[in-house]
C-alpha cells in the first residue's frame, strides 16, 4: 500500500506525469508579438531562462533595448497567457534587455574609439534656436534612466553649451597618448570643445579645423562601451556634418523643429542631408508645441501649430513627440540641470522620455531588418 501511495505520488493521480512543460510554456509565449518586429517573442528569440518547478514558472523575456516603451504591456500580456496553461499556479515574468547593435558594412572600417558603440544617434535640426541641443541632452538623460549606457558628443563646435546644461560629476583622464578618457555627467559620458574654452571665448576656426576638433572626438575620446551615443549636431549642412559621416557609422537621426514654417524650411534641408547620407531618420520631434497657463488649462500654440507632424507625414517618418514649453525647462539647462533628471513626471519630461523610447523603438527596427532576422523568418514560415 505504501509502494502504490509512493509510485502514486510521483507519477500523478492518473498514473502519468501532470506537470508542465518547457514546450507549453514556449507555446503559450508564441502567442505574444513584438509589435515593432511583428513576429513572436519565442521566435525572435525574446525568451530565455525558463524555469518549471511544480505548478510554478519563472522566464526571461529579454528585449532590444531597454527603453521599450511596451515593456510593461508585453509583461502583463506574457504572465496572461502562461496563466492560460492548465495546471499553472504562478507565472513569474522577468523583463530585461539587451541594447543590439547597429549592423555595420564588413568592408568599412570602424575607428578604435567607436567600436563598442552600438548604436549612434544625431540629433540635428539644420538651425539654431530651436531646442536642438536641450532635446540632445534629455533624451540622453531619457535613455540613460532607463539602464542605457550612453554618451554625449557636442558637435557645435562654435556654440558648445552642453558643458552649460549638465553638470560634471567626474571630470576627464588621459587615457594614454593622445587619448582622453570623457568626463561624466550622472553616469553620461560627455565631450565638448566647450570643456577646453573659457565660456565667454569665441571658437574662431575654419571649416577644415573644427571638423579636425569633431574627428579627435570621435577617434581620440575612450568611448568605451555604449549602448547609445548621442551627437548633437550644430546647424547647417557643412563641414562638421561631413566629417561625422566620414568618421561615425551614424545609425539614424532624430530631427527637432518648432512648429512654425520658418523653422521648417531649414529644417527639411536637414532631412535632405541626411537622405543623401543615406542615414536613416528615426523620427520628427516638435519643441515648443504649446504652452498651458496656470489658470486656464488650456493650450497655447505660440508658436503655431501641426509643423513637426507635418513635416514627419510628408517625410513618411514618425512624430517622436511634441514638447511643451516649460520654463523650468530654460532654468535647468541654465543650472546643469536636465529636466528630464530633474522633474521626471513633469509633462516635458514625459514627452521626452517618450521620444527616446520610439527613437529606440526605432533604432530596435533597423537593426532587426538589417541583420535579416526579419526575412530569415519570413523564409522559415514560407517553408
Amino acid at each position: 500500500m505504501g509502494l502504490f501511495s509512493s509510485v502514486k505520488d510521483k507519477l500523478g493521480g492518473g498514473g502519468t506525469r501532470s506537470g508542465i512543460t518547457e514546450a507549453q510554456v514556449k507555446e503559450a509565449l508564441a502567442k505574444v508579438q513584438d509589435p515593432d518586429l511583428h513576429q513572436d517573442i519565442v521566435a525572435l528569440g525574446f525568451v530565455r531562462n525558463i524555469v518549471i518547478k511544480g505548478d510554478k514558472v519563472s522566464v526571461e523575456v529579454n528585449l532590444t533595448t531597454p527603453a521599450c516603451p511596451v515593456k510593461e504591456q508585453l509583461k502583463a500580456q506574457c504572465e496572461a497567457v502562461l496563466k492560460e496553461i492548465p495546471g499553472l499556479a504562478q507565472a513569474d515574468v522577468t523583463m530585461t534587455a539587451t541594447t543590439r547593435a547597429a549592423q555595420r558594412d564588413n568592408n568599412a572600417a570602424v575607428v578604435p574609439a567607436l567600436a563598442g558603440v552600438k548604436n549612434i544617434i544625431a540629433v540635428a535640426s539644420g538651425k539654431g534656436g530651436v531646442g536642438k541641443s536641450t532635446s540632445a541632452v534629455n533624451l540622453a538623460y531619457a535613455l540613460a534612466r532607463t539602464g542605457s549606457k550612453v554618451g554625449l558628443l557636442d558637435a557645435d563646435v562654435y556654440g558648445p553649451s552642453i558643458p552649460r546644461m549638465v553638470r560634471i560629476t567626474q571630470l576627464a583622464e588621459e587615457g594614454g597618448p593622445n587619448v582622453i578618457i570623457p568626463p561624466l555627467a550622472d553616469g553620461i559620458k560627455v565631450i565638448s570643445v566647450g570643456m577646453f574654452t573659457q565660456a565667454s571665448d569665441a571658437t574662431i576656426l575654419r571649416g577644415p579645423m573644427a571638423g579636425s576638433v569633431i574627428k579627435q572626438f570621435l577617434t581620440q575620446v575612450q568611448w568605451g562601451e555604449l549602448d547609445y551615443l548621442v551627437i548633437d549636431y550644430p546647424p547647417g549642412t557643412g563641414d562638421i556634418q561631413l566629417t561625422i559621416s566620414q568618421t561615425a557609422p551614424v545609425t539614424g537621426a532624430v530631427i527637432v523643429t518648432t512648429p512654425q514654417e520658418v523653422s521648417l524650411i531649414d529644417v527639411r534641408k536637414a532631412m535632405s542631408m541626411f537622405k543623401t547620407l543615406k542615414v536613416p531618420v528615426l523620427g520628427v520631434i516638435e519643441t515648443m508645441s504649446y504652452f498651458v497657463c496656470d489658470g486656464c488649462d488650456k493650450k497655447h500654440q505660440i508658436f503655431r501649430s501641426g509643423g513637426g507632424e507635418r513635416l514627419a507625414r510628408e517625410s513618411g517618418v514618425s512624430l517622436l513627440g511634441a514638447i511643451p514649453i516649460d520654463p523650468r525647462v530654460a532654468v535647468g539647462g541654465d543650472e546643469g540641470r536636465p529636466h528630464v533628471a530633474a522633474f521626471p513626471d513633469a509633462p516635458a519630461s514625459q514627452a521626452y522620455i517618450a521620444a527616446a523610447g520610439a527613437a529606440a523603438q526605432q533604432l530596435s527596427i533597423l537593426n532587426a531588418q538589417a541583420s535579416g532576422i526579419l526575412n530569415q523568418f519570413a523564409l522559415e514560415w514560407k517553408n
